[in-house]
């Protein structure tokens, strides 16, 4: 058995072979289909090939996968040894790497499969339009602070009404440039943005585990789709708190001798997206009736607003596995809202519209009646929450689930 390190760059890979203890340089080949491929062809069926996570390390491994027993994508927390090194070359970087993996010292990362690949591309790419859209909103709102025209009278002032106000606005030549400019960036940007939400509710409406996930309020299409494109398949993860450290939602530790133990911030060491997308959803998610926000309120009396809304994040995170794992919707959630957004994820795939046709209400309720009985219900367990934990705390024990 052979253990390789590929040192992989934009035009080549430098390729290192540790065998019976020894590691040495193989030279280089060209980052190429063709190269890889032959590459490939040469190694053995028992030989494991380790390489950093870049942008091309997928497809490589794509390549080498049939080939080998194994291939090993090493994260940057794994290949500390090379970050640390104080001499750093291409033939130093690939030897580390075959010696960390003839070691057993790489656990590597998960690979996603094409779908999860490309859902994750839509979403990057719908954050980037998303910022760039933002950027030239600012930019406008600049322009009207700057003239000292006070504060639109409307809440949002790109609609119809908005751009009218701003079209009536009285401005110097090169700032009704600027503005005029920037609304053509912003409805460009909008198209580009609804071609991509199209693309992901597409995806996303053949998906049970996404619709699940969007029965817990406060959890839109773009949470849900984000935490299944990153994750994957939840079995991978044994348990939620397996989960939170993958996201980075865990503390830090720091712990020595006869010391007590510090926790410190998040760690931060997982796809930042998901923890990102969680905290907005954290943030509507204690706006509505629920455990959630009693749980957002009990944490916040204590610690304030940023360490609540981030316990809220890995809450929900946790909650997320639950719920994957044991295939059951949310059982607070309110049935109304979440059958409203699995709707519009579906018009959003392009589903006929239903003007003129009643939804189904198996209550038999008017909707605003049947919307306050739902909030009711959602109270009643944000109620139930507070009194659990007031016996917990009175008691000082955690009383047993039933």
């Amino acid at each position: 058995m052979r253990f390789i390190g590929l040192d992989v760059h934009r035009d080549f890979c430098a390729i290192a072979i540790s065998e019976n203890g020894c590691v040495r340089f193989a030279g280089k080949i060209q980052t190429t289909s063709e190269q890889l491929e032959m590459l490939a062809q040469s190694l053995g069926a028992d030989d494991q090939v380790a390489l950093e996570a870049t942008s091309t390390a997928l497809p490589i491994a794509r390549i080498l996968e049939p080939h080998v027993a194994r291939v090993v994508v090493a994260t940057k927390r794994d290949l500390e040894a090379i970050a640390q090194s104080k001499a750093k070359t291409d033939r130093i970087d690939a030897k580390i790497l075959a010696r960390l993996l003839s070691a057993g010292l790489l656990a590597g990362s998960w690979l996603p499969d094409e779908t999860s690949r490309a859902q994750r591309r839509r979403l990057v790419r719908r954050a980037q339009l998303v910022r760039a859209r933002t950027r030239s909103k600012n930019e406008i709102h600049g322009v009207v602070i700057r003239n000292l025209k006070g504060k639109p009278p409307m809440s949002d002032v790109f609609g119809k009404a908005g751009r009218q106000w701003l079209a009536a606005l009285a401005l110097p030549a090169d700032e009704r440039e600027a503005v005029d400019a920037c609304l053509r960036q912003v409805d460009f940007l909008t198209g580009e943005i609804d071609v991509i939400d199209r693309a992901i509710a597409v995806d996303a409406s053949k998906s049970q585990d996404v619709r699940r996930l969007m029965s817990i309020p406060g959890v839109s299409i773009i949470t849900a789709t984000t935490f299944t494109a990153a994750v994957g398949d939840i079995r991978r993860f044994r348990s939620p708190s397996k989960l939170v450290s993958y996201l980075g939602l865990d503390p830090t530790v720091r712990q020595s001798g006869n010391e007590p133990a510090h926790h410190g911030r998040i760690s931060k060491t997982g796809p930042s997206a998901v923890r990102h997308t969680l905290t907005e959803a954290a943030l509507l998610a204690t706006r509505a009736p629920g455990p959630m926000r009693a749980f957002y309120e009990r944490v916040r009396a204590r610690r304030g607003h940023q360490v609540a809304l981030i316990a809220v994040a890995r809450k929900l995170a946790v909650l997320f596995w639950h719920l994957l794992t044991s295939g059951h919707d949310y059982a607070f959630g309110q049935p109304s809202l979440t059958h409203k957004k699995i709707r519009q994820m579906e018009l959003a795939a392009g589903a006929p519209s239903l003007k003129g046709h009643r939804a189904p209400n198996p209550t038999g309720l008017p909707a605003p009646e049947r919307r306050d009985q739902e909030r009711a219900a959602a109270a009643h367990a944000e109620l139930a929450y507070k009194r659990f934990v007031s016996n917990w705390q009175k008691n000082g024990t955690r009383p047993a689930a039933t």
